[in-house]
């Protein structure tokens, strides 16, 4: 990761030099203003990872300085750091209200200053970060914000579930009542047409999070969940992770933003099966399984039925084994006792028709 820059915003020059030496020992580069108009030139200039402001300045105090930073949409989310002798609860509650994401008083201990700093870094990372639409995404990020201390998430404090093939999850209309993750097998997401055709709108392996839409959301499931491997799953209630991510407007948003990735996501797969040939529909539903299904196994081999990998494109079983009978003989994949191994993964991801 590179260096974070750090902006410390104090008239006291003592107090402001010792914090930046500190942090520079600690490894930060640094940025210093001794009043805040200065201040909110650097944080435009200099873009910093994190911000240390006094309250008490003269001309543009900490407040000041606050609101035009949360004011600009380009430094909007940078961590705020209020450091001030002001001990008044009022004063607390203000800066808070206004958006500063701590507040230490003066005189503090150095690991005090420490700890806050690299507690909103590691928050901030995780937010500024790009996660990938889809479950993976959202569970990619749910373990970042669990690891890094900033969301109370700890998989391991709820217990789990045995689930045989076939079993149902969940059903279409019916109010969530947990958050689930995946510890072990496979399951799919699928809705039924109501001529009774099947059409599967996602795969889910080991640690994935299912069925969190509805509960951010706050609406009834719109699908349903089958087991399609003998898994192990963790059910966590409801009630306790809409609390969680909620707690924290910045994470509630972040979840929100990746979740309508996930829309996006679903609305582009439902475009390529409306509009994409067949044989371009197969090779993305391919690439798609592979990524969703692989693992630290030592089998990179894609296990899934004909019928469900049929239902995942939109297509009749006997269409989808004709053409993986051509990709066959084009040496793209190899099918050994029913289990579809990728031979040549980019001329597959870039199948011209």
């Amino acid at each position: 990761m590179s260096q974070h820059t750090i902006l410390i915003i104090d008239d006291n020059d003592d107090l402001r030099e010792n914090t930046a030496e500190l942090l520079a020992l600690a490894g930060y580069r640094t940025l210093v203003a001794e009043d805040g108009k200065k201040g909110v030139s650097l944080v435009l200039s200099g873009k910093p990872d994190l911000v240390v402001c006094d309250i008490m300045m003269p001309g543009l105090d900490g407040y000041g300085v606050l609101h035009l930073v949360r004011k600009n949409p380009e430094t909007e989310n940078i961590p705020f750091i209020f450091l001030t002798a002001k001990t008044e609860r009022s004063d607390f509650r203000k800066g808070m209200e206004m958006g500063a994401d701590d507040y230490i008083t003066k005189p503090f201990e150095e690991h005090e200053l420490m700890n806050a700093i690299e507690s909103r870094l590691k928050k901030y990372d995780v937010l500024q970060k790009k996660y990938a639409p889809g479950a993976k995404g959202f569970s990619e990020l749910a373990n970042d914000l669990s690891g890094s201390g900033i969301f109370p998430l700890d998989i391991n404090k709820y217990s789990s579930e045995t689930y045989s093939r076939k079993q149902v999850l969940f059903t279409e209309g019916r109010r969530p009542r947990f958050l689930y993750y995946l510890k072990s097998g496979k399951v799919k997401g699928f809705r039924v047409h109501e001529d009774g055709k099947e059409y599967i709108t996602d795969l889910f392996s080991k640690g994935d999070f299912m069925g969190y839409m509805p509960l951010l959301e706050g609406r009834n499931y719109d699908e349903n969940a089958l087991v399609l491997e003998d898994a192990e799953v963790v059910e966590i209630p409801a009630e306790e992770f809409v609390q969680m991510v909620y707690d924290d407007i910045s994470v509630a948003a972040k979840f929100i933003k990746v979740i309508t990735q996930n829309v996006k996501e679903k609305e582009t797969r439902l475009l390529n099966l409306a509009y994409g040939s067949l044989r371009k529909r197969v090779a993305k539903a391919l690439v798609e399984i592979h990524d969703k299904f692989k693992d630290n196994e030592k089998s990179r081999a894609i296990e899934i039925s004909r019928e469900d990998m049929a239902h995942y494109i939109g297509t009749a079983t006997e269409s989808l084994i004709r053409t993986l009978s051509d990709f066959k003989s084009e040496k793209l994949i190899e099918i050994k006792e029913g289990k579809i191994t990728i031979t040549d993964m980019e001329k597959l991801k870039n199948l011209a028709y």
